[in-house]
């Protein structure tokens, strides 16, 4: 469904970033995220983050999310967003249309994974800014790992070919993607034991 973008921002550095001391923004996530980091939002409520400019989202499983964090440490993702039992993993723009070739590649091809992406033309809810109030409310996002304002988040954000920008140790789309697939499918399979169970159960 189409959608009317609240404003493009341009990109940031560091030096055009608030102030430590300016204004907080409370109550007004909107301008933080466009003031504060130079993101396109959508008018809410809730207010969302466009996908496809700056960053591309993974979405998967809660579960499956909290694994790959500890599989690949806190050096191998960008920021992270929690919202209900999904988990947002900020990548590279344009993973999203990678993404399918991606998992043949690494042969998860043709199996069911809870695991999906939004790319150009879709959105994300903003989360509550790190220390606002409001961020315990049941059920709201919030981040786990919250971008920064007043840098450039593109160097954090995983790649598929992160040789060919200026951080060179940026990171790997490719084994984020190879470890969120390893863990989807291991929740899916999980959460399908019981059902297995009783069936043993009724047919003894």
């Amino acid at each position: 469904m189409p959608f009317s973008v609240r404003r493009v921002p341009p990109p940031r550095s560091p030096l055009d970033g608030p102030p430590l001391d300016g204004p907080p923004f409370e109550g007004d996530p909107a301008r933080w995220y466009e003031e504060g980091l130079g993101w396109a939002t959508v008018a809410g409520p809730p207010v969302g983050l466009v996908t496809g400019l700056r960053f591309d989202v993974l979405e998967l499983p809660a579960e499956a999310g909290r694994a790959v964090l500890r599989r690949t440490g806190g050096g191998a993702t960008g920021p992270v967003a929690l919202a209900g039992r999904r988990m947002r993993l900020l990548v590279a723009a344009g993973s999203a249309e990678e993404l399918p070739g991606l998992l043949d590649w690494l042969e998860w091809g043709g199996i069911s994974l809870d695991l999906t992406a939004m790319g150009a033309g879709s959105r994300m809810t903003a989360p509550v800014p790190p220390g606002w109030s409001g961020s315990g409310a049941p059920g709201a996002a919030v981040w786990l790992r919250a971008p920064e304002p007043g840098r450039a988040v593109e160097p954090s954000l995983p790649a598929l070919r992160p040789a060919e920008r200026a951080d060179a140790a940026a990171p790997c789309l490719v084994r984020l993607v190879a470890a969120a697939a390893a863990e989807c499918h291991r929740v899916r399979l999980l959460s399908a034991r019981p059902a297995c169970s009783t069936g043993r159960s009724l047919s003894s």
